[in-house]
């Protein structure tokens, strides 16, 4: 019995570190954009959070902490506290956009936001289980 707990577990650290790692990937992704095309950024600042005059330097600002997030986060530092703040923000990012959703069929792309958000949010619950490659416990 011991060793089905012990295998279990195994899949439960390496699916949740499978999670971290895939969410780490789009999210820095992301963040590298702010530095890479800062108007595409403010753009979306614009369109989607109705917040206009973004400047570059604001964007790079936000890249900057946002890459620092992200590396706590894949190191699973402060796990209440990152992963708490990545489910947070991916969710304004994912409620923000629902407009797009309206019209589905000409914004396919934007439905991957779902399945993600469902990730943060598992990864979040079950935080202190996520011990794979990780710093900390919570």
């Amino acid at each position: 019995m011991g060793s089905l707990f012990s295998t279990f577990d195994k899949r439960l650290q390496l699916s949740l570190f499978s999670l971290r790692l895939g969410i780490f990937i789009v999210m820095f992704v992301w963040a590298m954009d702010k530095f890479v095309n800062p108007a595409h950024s403010a753009g979306i600042f614009e369109t989607f959070y109705g917040i206009g005059g973004v400047s570059h330097t604001l964007v790079y600002l936000m890249g900057g902490l946002q890459c620092i997030l992200m590396l706590l986060f894949l190191a699973g530092a402060f796990k209440t506290w990152t992963y708490g703040i990545v489910l947070v923000l991916h969710g304004a990012s994912t409620f923000s956009s629902y407009a797009q959703y309206l019209d589905a069929f000409n914004n396919l792309l934007f439905f991957a936001a779902w399945p993600m958000l469902a990730a943060c949010l598992a990864l979040f619950l079950l935080r202190e289980a996520d011990t794979l490659f990780s710093v900390s416990n919570a």
